[in-house]
């Protein structure tokens, strides 16, 4: 059972920066996919970015230039650097893995606000 689990959220004033992390309990490099979606306040659960087994990465227009996805295949962690945060960018992050028989698996999610 693959397990989950995020933490780096908070508050953060627009402009600044959070860094969130997602530790798998599985071999994340065993994964189709693994990423990170959200969903703001009365929003649709929404892609953020993610990583393909092969290393192609993959990012929603919106956070194009201000969000950065890494892998730690040593630690099984998957981390979102997010600079430049804006007001809209306010929602709970969740992380997602998609095993190679694409299996779904998400995280319970960590909150982000980003306000003055």
């Amino acid at each position: 059972q693959v397990q989950l689990v995020e933490s780096g959220g908070g508050l953060v004033q627009p402009g600044g920066s959070l860094r969130l992390s997602c530790a798998a309990s599985g071999t994340i490099f065993s994964f189709y996919e693994i990423g990170w979606y959200r969903q703001g306040p009365g929003k649709q659960r929404e892609l953020v970015a993610n990583i393909l087994s092969g290393g192609r990465t993959n990012y929603a227009d919106s956070v194009k230039g201000r969000v950065t996805i890494t892998r730690d295949n040593a630690r099984n962690t998957v981390n979102l650097q997010m600079n430049n945060l804006k007001p809209e960018d306010t929602a709970v992050y969740y992380c997602h893995a998609k095993d190679m028989s694409y299996m779904n698996y998400w995280g319970k999610g960590t909150l982000v606000t980003v306000s003055s």
